[in-house]
């Protein structure tokens, strides 16, 4: 009798295992939503050329931990991978481990705490971050820390998200930068007409572009949609002072999966930067190459994930290069210091040499007065 007894204990085990299996695969009604950005420069093919990303002002408050190797050398690469935020959404408190892997890339800046790899030795491994125990607190009051100075980060805490707790650290979402040596994918061509001819790099449909432009008190874009994977967008019309497409790029995060006050946020984070001097392309980065890019993993499974990250494309157009080259001949250092941590590429575009002090000047990466 007992050894009959052997299978069957066996095949309830079995049993018990496949449930425990399916319930484990089975997902949660949470939604998790997250945007991010991917700033590059176009070189001469219009392929990313490889820049120093990180230098410029120091945006971020001290609470926020930084890899303290990326002060020890300048790190170059081809992305700026620019405040990615992961947002939560459930009916009642959850608890979940949450990774994030970089194959072509590093973590260098993270809140709340986690564990990060940083990748530096080698960046063809890659880097990763990891959230191993994340605390969604549908209802819990609002209490984040603040500092005083002006920030980029705190915008995004505009939004209905619940709160989130790692440890004793509190947010309203997951918050994470990086720098990546990868093509994105998209290519953008600045033509000498001053149109932009642009080329998907995987063959997917290039989708909704807007192509910006800011000169002195001239600002203007032109707005595309592009449904095959090549197409070219004309130069937009300086004189129509047709302004900052905020509108126009609200709507259209909004359409690919945003909820609105997440795009608001969005828009507001990076409005500043978006929109300065110079020439941009901003498009929607194809859920497949995010997920390519930055292999997402939740346990517990949530019922709805969506990523919407923005590709900016910094382009060196003949009128850039005209700007920079007159600014450079002048020393006009208003002009130079307006292109900030762009300004070392285009020069070399241009062909010209930068005066000494500032060209090590926007060479460095900037260590946080916390620090």
């Amino acid at each position: 009798m007992r050894r009959r007894a052997i299978p069957l204990l066996l095949a309830v085990a079995a049993a018990a295992a496949v449930a425990v299996a399916a319930v484990a695969q089975t997902a949660v009604p949470v939604t998790i939503h997250e945007w991010g950005t991917f700033t590059s420069i176009a070189g001469i093919d219009g392929q990313a050329v490889r820049w120093l990303p990180q230098t410029g002002p120091a945006d971020l408050p001290c609470f926020v931990d930084r890899n303290s190797l990326q002060f020890k050398g300048t790190l170059a690469g081809t992305v700026r991978m620019e405040t990615p935020v992961l947002y939560f959404y459930a009916s009642q408190p959850f608890d979940a481990s949450v990774q994030v892997r970089f194959p072509l890339g590093f973590v260098t800046e993270w809140y709340p705490r986690a564990a990060v790899t940083s990748g530096l030795q080698n960046l063809t491994i890659g880097g990763a971050i990891a959230w191993p125990s994340v605390h969604v607190a549908p209802g819990a009051a609002d209490v984040f820390p603040r500092e005083t100075g002006a920030s980029h980060y705190y915008a995004a805490r505009a939004t209905d998200a619940d709160p989130v707790r790692v440890g004793a650290q509190s947010e309203k979402f997951l918050f994470y930068r990086g720098v990546g040596q990868f093509q994105p994918p998209l290519a953008a061509i600045a033509r000498e007409d001053g149109s932009v001819a642009l080329r998907s790099n995987g063959g997917a449909a290039i989708g909704d572009v807007i192509y910006f432009e800011h000169r002195g008190r001239a600002i203007a874009f032109a707005s595309r949609h592009i449904p095959g994977a090549d197409g070219i967008v004309p130069r937009p019309t300086l004189d129509d002072a047709s302004g900052a497409p905020l509108a126009e790029l609200k709507q259209i995060l909004v359409a690919h999966g945003l909820y609105e006050r997440e795009a608001q946020a969005m828009v507001d984070t990076w409005q500043d930067s978006w929109f300065e001097e110079g020439a941009r392309l901003l498009y929607i980065v194809p859920a497949a190459d995010v997920d390519r890019i930055l292999p997402l993993t939740i346990s517990p499974r949530p019922s709805t994930i969506a990523r919407v990250f923005v590709g900016r494309i910094e382009l060196v157009t003949p009128a850039t290069l005209r700007d920079v080259k007159a600014a450079i001949a002048s020393n006009d250092r208003r002009m130079l210091t307006i292109y900030g941590r762009f300004l070392r590429p285009i020069a070399e575009r241009a062909g010209v040499a930068l005066p000494a002090d500032l060209a090590a000047r926007v060479a460095e990466t900037p260590v946080p007065s916390c620090r």
